[in-house]
């Protein structure tokens, strides 16, 4: 199966030209991070089954990806003297220890340091990745384990009981492991400011970040909105529209503004203002300005978003014919970008 990974998105897209002391450091604390978030050790010090688990996962989605049978040498052996004389010892690295060994390595000398570092990221990503997929895991299923922890609050209690409620035991076991995989995330996003390196993690991706206000006032702010399952088309076109836009590939504008038409569509659904006769964007639009919807929008909010879409969305999104074919600088696509990330957190915000 395809796994998407950093190391291949941005390849077409140079970020190091040397791999420094800088780099070094970078590296070994971001996988300092991924083991804090996916333990390998239980409390004892013993093997985590499933820990173990997770990380020969990671390792053999990494290597499919790169093309290799192992990411460092797991299988060792060497002649052990002893009073009793020599002999043989052979065995196998843990996979916490291969995956170390991989992403710690020092370059050699014949390799592309771009390509050696965005490697060691991928793995770096894919962690995360894991890791925030079982706390949105654990978030949908939240509802079910508060009902079950009321259902053992109202049952008789026999033998010894833990005091306390056991729905607030729930309720503080998922805030702290929400807590707890944000401030991961929030560190990662830190050590690239610390290392100056223009990068940045959120909802299970590693991308470009151009400018550090927008990247805190308007990028940070909307990842957060759309990690939300209910806006998941939302977060896929608009990291299409980040990936595009960093790889110089074709419309990365289109994907931003398809972002923003979903979310229109979905609040326009979610009020009950969809009546099924909607064309297009202008109409969901019309059904959140509408007075008898509540005017969700005002009208000049309306005129806006439609000019949006007319210039934007419907210039590189039809065929220009005999004309010569569209194509915005990457300053007015940034600027599109962004327009279409500041609009998706202003709607949400006002459901």
């Amino acid at each position: 199966m395809l796994t998407d990974i950093f190391s291949y998105r941005y390849k077409n897209t140079p970020i190091w030209s040397v791999y420094s002391e800088n780099e070094r450091r970078l590296l070994t604390q971001a996988f300092g991070i991924v083991k804090e978030a996916l333990p390998y050790y239980d409390e004892s010090g013993k093997v985590d089954k499933r820990g173990e688990e997770k990380w020969k996962s990671l390792h053999d989605k990494l290597c499919r990806e790169l093309g290799v049978t192992e990411l460092s040498k797991r299988y060792y052996s060497y002649q052990q003297t002893t009073a009793l004389g020599t002999h043989p010892v052979s065995g196998f690295f843990s996979w916490i220890h291969v995956c170390e060994q991989f992403v710690t390595a020092q370059v050699p000398g014949d390799i592309n340091p771009d390509q050696f570092i965005k490697e060691r990221l991928s793995f770096v990503e894919l962690g995360l990745r894991l890791r925030g997929e079982e706390i949105a895991r654990l978030n949908e299923n939240l509802p079910h384990a508060i009902m079950e922890a009321k259902l053992s609050d109202s049952a008789p209690r026999r033998g010894m009981q833990i005091p306390g409620s056991s729905v607030d035991r729930v309720k503080s076991w998922n805030a702290l492991a929400n807590a707890a995989y944000n401030s991961q995330v929030n560190e990662l996003n830190e050590r690239f400011r610390r290392a100056s390196v223009p990068l940045n993690y959120h909802n299970g991706f590693v991308q470009l970040s151009r400018d550090e206000v927008v990247e805190s006032q308007v990028a940070t702010p909307f990842w957060e909105i759309v990690s939300d399952p209910l806006w998941e088309n939302v977060d896929i076109d608009m990291k299409e529209a980040l990936d595009r836009r960093d790889s110089n590939s074709k419309d990365p504008a289109l994907f931003a503004a398809k972002a923003l038409e979903s979310t229109i569509k979905i609040i326009s659904d979610k009020k009950g203002w969809t009546h099924g006769k909607e064309k297009g964007a202008a109409n969901y639009i019309d059904n959140l300005v509408s007075k008898a919807n509540g005017q969700f929008l005002q009208v000049w909010e309306g005129d806006i978003l439609k000019d949006y879409f007319r210039k934007v969305r419907n210039t590189v999104g039809h065929g220009p014919g005999s004309e010569p074919m569209p194509v915005l600088t990457l300053e007015q696509t940034d600027w599109a970008i962004e327009v279409a990330m500041s609009w998706v957190k202003s709607l949400v915000k006002r459901m």
